[in-house]
């Protein structure tokens, strides 16, 4: 059984899960599109220089906050790419978890965040729920 998601479903899904991030993260954020797209596009492939058998769950494009310096700019985009979120995910609770996940991750990046403190951010949330 493959696992299909409509456009809304992944909308929904994306502004539910908002909800659960560390909010204090979520209310600070300025001047980020998040958007959703099938599959990453060819430039953006290449621009990653992504091998075939490489899957790109999200992308976050555009400025960390703490290179702009207070400088306005063009909006920076985070993108969730769907077709490869459900190739990762083995239902619709996984699925959900998956863009929970990849959404952070991304936001994360917005703000900065090297892995090994992302991963730290997690744990501390999954704690709280």
């Amino acid at each position: 059984m493959t696992l299909e998601i409509d456009d809304k479903q992944f909308n929904d899904i994306i502004a539910s899960v908002m909800d659960e991030l560390p909010q204090d993260y979520i209310k600070h954020m300025q001047n980020v599109a998040i958007t959703y797209q099938d599959n990453p596009t060819e430039a953006q492939e290449k621009e990653l220089k992504l091998r075939r058998s490489s899957l790109l769950l999200g992308l976050f494009e555009g400025v960390p906050k703490t290179e702009s310096y207070g400088v306005s700019r063009l909006p920076s985009k985070i993108t969730l790419f769907k077709n490869p979120l459900l190739e990762v995910s083995a239902d619709l609770v996984n699925f959900r978890e998956q863009v929970k996940r990849t959404l952070w991750h991304e936001i994360a990046h917005y703000y900065g965040l090297n892995h090994a403190r992302i991963n730290q951010l997690e744990k501390k949330n999954q704690k709280r729920t």
